[in-house]
């Protein structure tokens, strides 16, 4: 950590805050990881293992942790996640053409954040919004029946 800038030598003094108020509590591992995450944004290795020197445990238990749940990520994300739905009703009525589309848009492919940090584009199995397949979902917004270029361009617009 010789060569942390000094806001992330804060961000880092959070995080040493957070693990020493929250490790006594039952299971606190996922907490303290949700409070990292939302804190840099990610989970990088370097962060994983500040969390695991701190707790006394195996980074390698971290990583199977972060791993584990798809909430986290080790790379940055966009400001706004994309995900679109995969799942059947979405896939027979659309979806690959659907993620095409956005990932023309956008630039990026499934899983990848835009160059200005804006989307993080992914993939859910099923977003309960059958009738109106296909489906991508932005926040709480959900979008359906995207048919066409014009449209995805206009709905992504609405977020700067």
């Amino acid at each position: 950590m010789a060569s942390v800038t000094q806001d992330s030598s804060r961000l880092y003094d959070k995080l040493a805050e957070v693990i020493e108020e929250k490790k006594d509590l039952r299971n606190p591992l996922i907490e303290i990881l949700r409070i990292a995450q939302e804190i840099f944004g990610y989970l990088p290795v370097e962060v994983q293992e500040f969390v695991a020197e701190k707790m006394g445990i195996p980074a390698s238990k971290i990583y199977g942790v972060v791993t584990f749940y798809n909430f986290f990520s080790m790379k940055p994300r966009g400001k706004y996640t994309l995900n679109v739905c995969t799942g059947t009703a979405c896939f027979v009525k659309g979806a690959p053409r659907l993620i095409q589309m956005i990932a023309e848009e956008l630039g990026v492919q499934m899983g990848e954040t835009t160059e200005d940090g804006r989307f993080t584009m992914s993939a859910v199995r099923c977003v309960g919004a059958c009738s109106l397949a296909p489906v991508f979902v932005i926040g709480e917004d959900t979008f359906g029946r995207i048919d066409n270029k014009d449209k995805v361009k206009e709905i992504l617009a609405r977020y700067e």
